[in-house]
């Protein structure tokens, strides 16, 4: 046997196949075989009725003309019969006959009923031949003995007809449940093993590959979409490691190299103990400054790998923006900026399903942001409005802005659009703020404010919350 057929014995989908061919057997057989018993039931009633109303009509025969009627009566039926199916015999004591169409008396014994079957040959109609009766017995007196019955070869025919019947149509279902089964198997396998084919490309390397969608909307097609869509995920965080490596091999190294170069040098200067606490700090700022880079490195990664939702809660995201609005109203006063909060009274308490920690890190780093680049004089806004079933927390500056040909760029990691580098900070926070909005199914927004910067965060209302606005607005309206 080939490889692809023990492949097909030994898959699931054949087992499956196998099973579904019994119990469909199984259905056709009791279907059959219900059909038989009725049939054979009904006949068999028929013919006991037949016979029973045949021993009424002899039985009144004898109480009115005795002996010689019932001969009569049986010699006029036996001529009335033309298919020759029913059956007499009147014997006397010594079971010799006297009238009738049998040339004996059954060898068989009767049941306690007095019914008896027997076999029967030489009978006019439908060639002869050996047939089967069916009759009941009689002891009139003890002189005479009465036998009536049926010739059951109707019912003998139609018994073969259902079990030829019930034969074939056992045969014929499992051939076609077994074809079925082989080529549904055979489907099932095709389909599995495109996914098997694209998963080993996938795990030789090549991150780009997918699993064909035929269309058909059927539960493959979910699935190859579902393992699509994951795929697709897989590979964004393979490329952002990819291009976090990258980055920390670009971006950490000239700190270190720096870190490094400036404890060298201090070794090779005389001894002093001013320059050696200079050097040590600014060492430490220098650390300080690499653990902030990866910190945020984490920070960027667990809300990118979602594993914070696990943790969300209902927020009141006014709560929020005060808390964040008291931490950063003295920066922007000791900056000489204005800085402005508004939570318009539709919005009073919106409530988020959301981290607390991290949403707040998001808008820190924003505000952080505005107030680093803007100039003396200038101001800085933090707003919260109602869109419908979301939620916008804006943060605006009056700063240089961001050209809007850089304004996904800097969503990167470790992109800046300064390229001297001369203003503190690693390009981490857009990019964290980015991924936090994507964590709570929001976006993050960057427009001119004309000028300045306006970063938007769009955020869902928890649903409660905004089923609840929605009824406020109807009793309004």
């Amino acid at each position: 046997m080939s490889q692809s057929g023990v492949r097909l014995i030994r898959s699931r989908s054949f087992r499956l196949g196998l099973i579904y061919l019994c119990a469909l057997n199984g259905a056709v057989l009791l279907l059959l075989g219900g059909i038989y018993w009725s049939t054979t039931a009904a006949v068999t009633r028929q013919i006991e009725t037949t016979i029973d109303t045949e021993i009424l009509g002899l039985a009144e025969q004898f109480n009115q003309r005795g002996i010689i009627g019932l001969n009569q009566a049986i010699k006029r039926r036996v001529q009335q019969d033309e298919n020759g199916q029913a059956l007499y015999l009147l014997t006397d004591a010594a079971y010799q006959p006297l009238a009738g169409n049998l040339s004996h008396w059954p060898a068989e014994t009767p049941d306690k009923d007095g019914w008896v079957t027997f076999g029967i040959e030489g009978l006019a109609g439908e060639g002869g031949g050996l047939n089967i009766g069916w009759a009941r017995t009689f002891d009139l007196g003890g002189r005479y003995h009465l036998l009536v019955g049926h010739d059951i070869r109707e019912r003998s025919y139609v018994e073969g007809l259902i079990r030829d019947t019930l034969a074939w149509g056992l045969g014929i279902t499992l051939v076609l449940t077994l074809v079925g089964g082989f080529f549904l198997a055979r489907l099932l396998l095709r389909q599995i093993e495109v996914i098997n084919a694209t998963s080993r490309e996938i795990m030789a390397g090549d991150m780009s590959r997918r699993i064909p969608v035929q269309g058909s909307g059927d539960e493959f097609d979910g699935l190859s979409e579902n393992l699509n869509a994951m795929l697709d995920q897989i590979e964004r965080l393979v490329r952002g490691l990819k291009e976090v490596s990258d980055n920390i091999a670009h971006d950490l190294r000239s700190p270190l190299a720096r870190l490094r170069s400036r404890l060298e040098l201090a070794l090779l200067e005389p001894p002093d103990a001013a320059r050696y606490r200079e050097v040590l700090m600014d060492t430490i700022a220098e650390a300080d400054s690499l653990l902030a880079t990866f910190n945020a490195l984490l920070s960027i990664a667990e809300a990118e790998a979602g594993t914070a939702r696990d943790q969300f809660v209902t927020l009141d995201v006014a709560s929020l923006l005060a808390d964040v609005a008291e931490l950063y109203e003295p920066l922007a006063e000791a900056a000489d900026l204005s800085f402005d909060v508004a939570c318009g009274p539709e919005a009073a308490s919106p409530k988020v399903l959301g981290d607390r920690d991290l949403l707040f890190q998001a808008l820190a780093n924003l505000l952080d942001n505005a107030i680093k680049f803007s100039s003396p004089g200038g101001g800085v806004s933090l707003s919260l409005d109602r869109r419908k079933d979301s939620l916008e927390i804006v943060v605006a500056d009056r700063g240089p802005g961001v050209p809007a040909e850089a304004r996904e760029k800097v969503m990167e990691r470790f992109y800046r659009l300064e390229e001297s580098r001369t203003t503190q900070g690693s390009g981490l926070g857009l990019s964290l703020v980015a991924a936090v909005a994507r964590l709570h199914d929001g976006k993050l927004y960057l427009s001119d404010n004309e000028p300045g910067l306006r970063a938007c965060i769009s955020l869902p209302m928890s649903k409660t919350w905004s089923k609840t606005l929605s009824r406020k607005d109807a009793d309004n309206k």
